[in-house]
């Protein structure tokens, strides 16, 4: 069994136990989360309308808060002396799946 989630402006392919870097989220007071389902596949039940995946739920763990890898960047302008660095480092929330239910 596998789901298709939708977080973060993005779409993952999970299963269950899968350990997967999202954009950041805000846990419940117990540590879960749980994510919105765009497809769930069931062997050979495929469940895509919305009616189906209103009863469909993604649960997940909150393992911790992990930074990615670090960008780096320059812009220069030629004979006019601008020059600028600039980094940047995407913060994300390491989650595990703990179940993909369809009810």
């Amino acid at each position: 069994m596998y789901a298709v989630i939708a977080t973060g402006g993005k779409q993952e392919k999970v299963t269950q136990g899968q350990v997967l870097n999202v954009e950041r989220l805000t846990p419940g007071e117990d540590g879960t989360v749980e994510l919105r389902p765009i497809l769930v596949v069931d062997g050979t039940n495929v469940l895509s309308a919305a009616a189906d995946l209103a009863k469909a739920s993604v649960q997940a763990k909150v393992v911790r808060e992990v930074k990615g890898v670090k960008i780096n960047g320059f812009t220069y302008k030629n004979k006019s002396n601008q020059r600028k660095r600039w980094g940047h480092r995407q913060n994300y929330t390491q989650i595990e799946i703990t179940s993909i239910s369809a009810k």
